[in-house]
């Protein structure tokens, strides 16, 4: 184990190289356990295609669900970032297309997320309304929403999210996204604030961010689901 300077750690797990926070409660709520591994002795035939394990045909776990798997269907090493591995790891088909569209969230859809967008926010614990910048922070933990105020929503703690759509004009293509409803229940507190952004200015990137911020939504209750 070794240590690097941005508060990570390089470690080494069954599966591979993962690249971790040096305080595991800092990790990004993204991100998904390591599985466990189906024990040898339980698996004598690929959990795909059947084929008898033996001298010839080897026996491989997927990285990302455990299982068993001969070479031919647990074959491709592909990037898996929810689990914090370095490099592309082994896994079977299924997990494999599933990692492989998650990476477009890892590969664009963070950037425009951590970039921010303008909203109208507006908190039912006040009911006032106000200008605010809204982004997800470097770690993926908080969203920043700044302003004349500054307020930090920790999304482990978002129980629900709702993007909200409206009517495009005539000729303008299908619905669009035009807002955000959420509940985030702080640590602590026993009653849930209601938060809403409604977009301004740059409708078109309030818009991308918007779709962003619902993939991260699916990544971020599946999570909390395993």
């Amino acid at each position: 184990m070794s240590s690097v300077p941005d508060g990570k750690k390089l470690v080494r797990s069954p599966s591979g190289l993962r690249m971790v926070p040096e305080n595991g409660a800092f990790i990004s709520p993204f991100c998904l356990a390591e599985p466990q591994w189906v024990p040898d002795k339980e698996c004598p035939r690929c959990m795909q295609c059947d084929a008898k394990f033996d001298f010839i045909t080897r026996k491989h776990h997927c990285r990302r669900c455990g299982r068993c798997f001969c070479d031919k269907c647990c074959s491709h090493k592909v990037a898996l970032p929810r689990m914090c591995f370095v490099d592309p790891v082994r896994q079977c088909g299924a997990c494999g297309v599933l990692s492989q569209r998650e990476n477009e969230f890892y590969d664009k859809q963070i950037k425009i997320l951590t970039g921010g967008a303008a909203f109208v926010v507006t908190l039912d614990s006040s009911g006032k309304s106000q200008n605010m910048t809204c982004r997800l922070a470097n770690n993926h933990r908080y969203l920043f929403l700044d302003g004349e105020s500054h307020l930090e929503l920790e999304l482990s703690r978002i129980s629900s999210l709702q993007v909200l759509m409206e009517e495009s004009s005539p000729g303008g293509g299908g619905p669009r996204a035009s807002g955000l409803l959420l509940v985030h229940r702080a640590q602590g507190s026993q009653d849930p604030m209601q938060v809403r952004l409604e977009a301004v200015e740059d409708r078109k990137e309030a818009s991308w961010w918007l779709g962003a911020m619902h993939k991260a939504a699916k990544l971020l209750y599946e999570a909390k689901d395993q």
